[in-house]
Formats: structure tokens, sequence, C-alpha cells
């Protein structure tokens, strides 16, 4: 329905859904109906998403339509993302909440870089 960019360096856990489409809700408006030309149709539309570098989305994340998720973030395992993100963060929850900014303080000091 929109198109989905992703940036450089992103990775996606199983069953990660990036989702663009919308329907109205007005059921008169959302039902699938007639046409004037005959064809039966329902009215669909939808909201880009964007996906800054190096972010990570963990295992069932939902990326809603019209979300921007900044550079360097993580969104963790189950959560869905309904507002923007800013760079840096730490996404957790339903619906999806910053609950910090990633620093240098989560740097792993015994891991081999």
């Amino acid at each position: 329905t929109c198109p989905v960019t992703i940036g450089d360096k992103v990775m996606c856990g199983p069953n990660t859904s990036l989702v663009t489409p919308l329907h109205p809700l007005l059921p008169e408006q959302r039902n699938a109906r007639l046409q004037a030309d005959g064809k039966i149709a329902d009215i669909e539309y939808g909201a880009p998403i964007k996906i800054g570098d190096n972010c990570w989305l963990a295992s069932n994340v939902t990326v809603c339509p019209g979300v921007t998720i900044g550079n360097n973030c993580v969104i963790g395992a189950g959560s869905v993302v309904t507002k923007d993100i800013p760079d840096n963060s730490l996404v957790l929850g339903v619906p999806g909440r910053v609950v910090r900014k990633i620093t240098n303080k989560d740097r792993l000091d015994n891991y081999p870089y």
C-alpha cells in the first residue's frame, strides 16, 4: 500500500510486521460495497514506514502505519510501535514507549570488538 524504507544494518527478529495499510473507522466506508462500475471494492489507504540505520527490531515487533523509527534504536520483543521514535531509543511494551536512551553505558566491556 505504501513504501517501507529500511536503513543500513537493520536486524529484524522472527515475525516482525511492518504494516502500512489503513482502513476507515466508519463501517459504511470500511465495508465492501458495489461500485458504479459493478465491481465490489472497499477503501484502503496507507502511510509509509521509515526505519533508520543500525536498528534492531526483536521478535514479534509490529510497526504501525506512518511510523518513523530513528537511527540506532532497539525495539523490544512483542512491542507495538504506534508513534515516531527518536534516535538512540530503547522501546518496550504495547503500545511501545521509549523507556530510555541507549548510551555508551550500554557497551559490553568484555566483548571483543
